[in-house]
């Protein structure tokens, strides 16, 4: 059988849900984003909890074999304490919940804050299943090892009568290959961008930049493709990532095939200037959107971004200058389209945007409003 990899976006509105399916049929699911108003059939956001787990039973399932949150805002986790199977208390468990074999997880998340009128809301509940799951020893990852982590584990660990290393084995590191995956064996590897220490050693936990930032690399029948995932991150931690990345001579970490912008083409990831009628990227930012692929696609997982008067002004994400600087290196590179979830097939009722990845390429399975789904091949056949 040839290898073939899926790459799914769901239209969440301005929120992000993305699953990978491997070839050999495992399943990792970034971010969950359900808003309760998807589930009317009149809006045009899917309804996520219904599909996900229509997804599952047609491959038997009731679990995903990685579920990873690249940071706790509200559009990255909404609703996923009612949809998965919580391990740290029993009301979470059972009534059809979906199981997380392993949860991979910022260290900030661990480290949120809440206050006594907080201790119900969704990031609070994920954090605290975190926590149980890194005292238990099992079924999670945790990325990057700030010294707040340090300090708040070891002496739980001490209690246990357990060493300050005994959890070293599932707290991962920046610019490092995470374990579990390989190229040889699942035909996919997860290189770790982000976070770093120092964005979670500064003091104050900001979210968007302590955020997990993957480069993903599949192999298909000998051949090699790079999706880089990114959560919530702003234009300097992303020259951050550049600027380390190349220092440790893993450029090729920032080539990509598929990219999935950050931040709804917020102009943030970017630049801290908007622009009047395009941004003007940082200059190494501009670098890694010229290490685009011939061929490769950008996804926005975002509302629909027009090109009206409007747009021009407005002041949350999407935003339209923002587009129009991925398309035009995008353009420079060769690259194949700027895509948004909300937007493909159409705005009213738009579907999940799903690639295939084999050794021919990186290939959108277009979605058609009726009739079977148009195929746009990445490296199209040649004439004759």
């Amino acid at each position: 059988m040839a290898d073939k990899h899926q790459v799914i976006f769901y239209p969440v509105g301005n929120g992000d849900t993305t699953q990978i399916v491997l070839t050999g049929g495992r399943r990792v699911l970034f971010d969950f984003c359900h808003r309760e108003k998807a589930e009317d059939t009149s809006t045009p956001e899917i309804d996520l909890k219904a599909r996900l787990k229509a997804d599952l039973k047609k491959a038997d399932r009731d679990y995903f074999d990685v579920v990873a949150f690249t940071h706790a805002d509200l559009d990255h986790i909404q609703g996923s304490t009612d949809f998965f199977e919580l391990q740290h208390a029993r009301k979470y468990h059972g009534e059809g919940r979906i199981k997380i074999h392993e949860l991979w997880v910022p260290a900030a998340m661990l480290l949120e804050q809440a206050d006594n009128d907080h201790q119900m809301e969704e990031f609070v509940l994920l954090r605290q299943e975190a926590r149980h799951r890194l005292l238990e020893g099992k079924d999670i990852l945790v990325f990057s090892k700030p010294q707040a982590l340090a300090d708040w584990l070891e002496p739980l660990l001490k209690e246990r009568g357990e060493s300050a290393s005994a959890r070293d084995h599932l707290l991962i590191d920046a610019g490092t290959i995470v374990p579990g995956f390989s190229l040889d064996a699942d035909k996919v590897e997860f290189f770790c961008h982000s976070p770093f220490i120092k964005h979670c050693d500064e003091g104050d936990i900001i979210r968007n930049e302590a955020s997990l930032v993957f480069n993903v690399r599949f192999r298909a029948d000998g051949a090699h493709y790079d999706y880089l995932e990114v959560g919530d991150a702003t234009w300097d931690s992303m020259e951050d990532i550049v600027k380390t990345t190349r220092y440790h001579k893993n450029e090729d970490r920032l080539a990509w095939d598929l990219y999935n912008i950050p931040h709804h083409c917020s102009y943030l990831a970017l630049s801290d200037e908007k622009g009047d009628k395009e941004t003007e990227p940082k200059p190494l930012i501009k670098d890694l959107l010229r290490l685009g692929k011939k061929d490769a696609y950008i996804v926005s997982c975002s509302k629909p971004i027009t090109d009206v008067k409007d747009s021009y002004t407005q002041k949350q994400p999407p935003h339209i200058q923002a587009r129009k600087a991925y398309e035009r290196y995008l353009k420079e590179v060769n690259g194949r389209k700027f895509l948004v979830t909300m937007e493909e097939p159409n705005a009213n009722k738009p579907e999940p945007i799903t690639f295939e990845i084999t050794n021919g390429g990186v290939t959108w399975i277009r979605s058609t409003s009726i009739g079977a789904p148009a195929v746009i091949l990445s490296t199209p056949p040649r004439a004759g």
